[in-house]
């Protein structure tokens, strides 16, 4: 007979030529081709256990071959939740139904609208909010240099950008707009009788005027049933509506100097004064008050209040109102004309003057009232006027330093809401029934709620982002790409699991094994940093949407590689590009070229990445991931491997066994916890029978005193150990061993001896 050493040293010493002859059997080759070609069919855990070669050769390949019958007890462990500590997978103390479960998992992703990796929607948000500051300031620039060089209005009218400023600006809607009227309306003089401005539009605003004029006098009088009332007030507000862009119109033509058929000479179209006051209308359009839209209120305000003479005149410019409103501060809705009017009049030192006792002494009432110069009745006395420099460079101060309060508290209230929103979300209709979720995602990613379909964007939430022809990328445009891919809809508007770089699970799989790997051995402080480092793994791969931004960060690949008992030093983001992207069935691909290439398998397919490099959400469909079909195959092949020579020599299976699992010991109490290294141990140190039926943290201490566990992630001390245990199982089962072998193995706990050594001395026994 063989001896022990010598059988598994010629399996062991080139593991992959070894597992390669098995999986070349011919009931190997037969078995695993149908598990190929049949697992990625079934869909329920019922259909898995009817199944019964399929069902059989995942349990062989996990070792759980003796458990092939306990049908309903598999079923509890592939239903198990692994994300709940306290799942029936994750209450069993043997390891190996866990990782079953992982690899067979039904559970899928949890199903929620949005990540805390997607909530950056928020900062895409502030960032939006920032862009329109700078947008404004980019259009106007265009706008300013191109507008010198127009010679046409249909010049003007053809270029979408100069159109869209001049629209905007005019408050003139660019999807419903007539192009003759605009063109008509840009060719007018107000000066020229026979202008369109004044055969068409003068004509028209007159009659409107007259008809709102009538039916609000209608209204007044009364008598009206109030279906009549309702009536009235639509139109009077249709007509108001109609009379505000009849306007719009009349101050489009007179912002430009165009010629009666539409021409004008280059640089003449618009005078420098108008062409600043389209600037201003253009940036004051927006609702929200930008660093740009300040500024020219700032410069508006300086200009203007040296000319006011009356606190009426003041306040019944609306700019200059609302300019000093918000510097002081005053802004609640309880606070009128009235009250500001009452302010400006007030003299600070009275203690009986309206800011005194009204106000009660209110510091911004006060404040308010000392920055003009308003006598009680409302004018000014010989000689002022109505601010001194200093007081308008004070004004303008507060103004510069408040100008955004309110949209900030605004953005504030919009973020909670949304959040609040969202977090009840749960299909695609939700989304589009919820202004809070739908004006602020939308604006979010650059998109106006306004003038964008709702049925689009279901469309857009709804489409496949890994199907290169669904709807979403009909649209060319990146900004519904974002959207999508910052929700989590399926195809059918609910919502689903998150498509992550890695799965939830898989996630915290990554994590956990690289602190057990780091921390098992180490210090309190190894233990801590490592534990950092899971959490910074945790957070950082939700992030993920392409493999180039994994390899981007070097922390998050180092976590990956060592987590899967891989050496960092030296693998290269370009090196991994090239392992990412093999083909992992051909034996010829740089993958399986690999030395450990399992480790390397095992790392590509623990991640969700599609052959471009990006994001793909798990195919939920299939009971098995990716991970868990070549983890099956290679542990498939392993288990038949130690099976066969277990076969001929049980002692040979042992010591295979033991290698392959010796990296994953942490403690003692795994290793006595598996009947199968408990006995190698027993064997190595000679010890009883009995051994096994000490009080369990009895047998931990002789387990500690006498074996270093950490050497066994070492290759050369593990080839050692396991040299020992090959001689010492042939001497306890009277198996026939080269006396020179049994001196040299009889020195107690001493593992000293050089595996070539044992390897030579069972050569020439077999030559004796």
């Amino acid at each position: 007979m063989v001896s022990t050493y010598l059988d598994y040293n010629l399996i062991a010493r080139d593991m992959k030529v070894s597992l390669n002859r098995v999986s070349e059997q011919t009931v190997v080759a037969r078995d695993t081709q149908y598990y190929r070609d049949n697992i990625g069919n079934v869909s329920s855990v019922d259909d898995f256990l009817d199944d019964y070669r399929l069902y059989s050769y995942a349990m062989t390949a996990f070792g759980l071959g003796d458990m092939i019958d306990s049908v309903a007890f598999m079923r509890k462990v592939l239903e198990s939740d692994l994300s709940d500590t306290s799942s029936f997978a994750n209450s069993l103390t043997d390891d190996r139904y866990r990782e079953f479960a992982l690899a067979y998992s039904f559970s899928g992703g949890t199903a929620v609208s949005q990540t805390e990796a997607q909530l950056e929607i928020i900062g895409l948000y502030d960032t939006s909010i920032l862009n329109i500051a700078e947008t404004q300031k980019e259009e106007s620039r265009y706008y300013n240099v191109m507008s010198d060089k127009i010679t046409s209005v249909d010049q003007l009218l053809n270029n979408d950008r100069l159109r869209a400023y001049v629209f905007t600006a005019f408050g003139i809607d660019e999807s419903t707009y007539s192009r003759q009227t605009i063109r008509s309306v840009l060719s007018s003089n107000s000066g020229d009788a026979s202008s369109y401005e004044n055969t068409v539009i003068a004509p028209k605003l007159s009659e409107l005027e007259t008809a709102r004029a009538a039916a609000e006098a209608q209204l007044t009088a009364g008598g009206l049933t109030d279906e009549e009332e309702a009536e009235l007030e639509s139109k009077i507000t249709t007509y108001t509506n109609s009379i505000a862009t009849l306007n719009n119109y009349i101050d489009l033509a007179a912002a430009f100097d165009f010629t009666s058929d539409g021409t004008v000479t280059a640089g003449a179209a618009q005078t420098d004064e108008n062409k600043l006051a389209v600037n201003d209308l253009y940036i004051s359009s927006n609702s929200r008050v930008t660093s740009q839209a300040a500024l020219l209120n700032k410069a508006y305000f300086e200009e203007t209040v040296a000319s006011i003479t009356t606190v009426d005149e003041l306040i019944a410019d609306t700019r200059l109102y609302n300019y000093i409103r918000t510097a002081f501060d005053l802004d609640e809705v309880t606070i009128v004309s009235a009250t500001i009017k009452n302010i400006l009049t007030s003299d600070p030192d009275d203690p009986d003057s309206y800011v005194n006792t009204i106000g009660g002494g209110d510091e911004n009432y006060l404040a308010l009232a000392n920055a003009f110069n308003f006598q009680e009745d409302g004018t000014l006395a010989d000689g002022d006027s109505a601010q001194t420099s200093t007081q308008t460079t004070l004004t303008s101060n507060r103004y510069m330093t408040r100008y955004n309060d309110k949209d900030d508290e605004a953005d504030e209230k919009a973020v909670s809401a949304y959040k609040s929103a969202v977090a009840g979300m749960t299909s695609v209709d939700d989304f589009i029934g919820s202004a809070s979720i739908y004006d602020f995602a939308l604006q979010a990613v650059g998109l106006d709620p306004d003038t964008e379909s709702t049925r689009t964007i279901k469309r857009v939430l709804t489409s496949d982002l890994t199907d290169p022809k669904s709807f979403i990328y009909t649209l060319k445009d990146e900004r519904y790409v974002t959207l999508a891919k910052l929700f989590n809809f399926t195809t059918e508007g609910e919502v689903g699991a998150p498509a992550l770089a890695q799965s939830e699970t898989q996630i915290q799989e990554t994590a956990k094994n690289y602190i057990v790997i780091k921390s098992r051995f180490g210090s309190d402080e190894d233990k801590t940093k490592a534990q950092e480092e899971g959490e910074y793994y945790t957070a950082g791969i939700a992030k993920l949407s392409s493999l180039d931004e994994f390899l981007a960060d070097e922390r998050l690949v180092t976590i990956a590689l060592e987590a899967n008992g891989i050496d960092p030093e030296g693998v290269t983001a370009d090196f991994l590009r090239g392992i990412f992207t093999s083909d992992l069935d051909d034996p010829e691909s740089a993958i399986n070229e690999q030395e450990n290439s399992a480790a390397y398998i095992s790392l590509v397919t623990s991640f969700n990445f599609d052959s471009e490099g990006n994001v793909l959400r798990e195919d939920r469909d299939s009971i098995v991931t990716r991970h868990g079909l070549y983890e099956t195959l290679d542990q498939y092949l392993h288990q038949t491997l130690e099976e066969q020579a277990g076969e001929n020599n049980e002692g040979v299976r042992l010591a295979l066994y033991f290698e392959r699992k010796a990296g994953t010991i942490v403690d003692a109490y795994d290793l006595l916890a598996d009947d199968a290294l408990a006995e190698v141990f027993r064997t190595i140190f000679s010890l009883p029978d009995e051994f096994s039926t000490m009080d369990i943290d009895q047998q931990a201490k002789i387990v500690e005193k006498n074996l270093d566990l950490e050497k066994l992630s070492d290759p050369a001390e593990l080839k050692k150990l396991l040299a020992r245990f090959a001689v010492l199982y042939d001497l306890e089962n009277n198996t026939e061993v080269d006396p020179a072998v049994s001196v040299l193995t009889s020195s107690g706990s001493s593992v000293g001896i050089s595996a070539d050594t044992l390897y030579t001395l069972s050569q020439l026994r077999m030559g004796g």
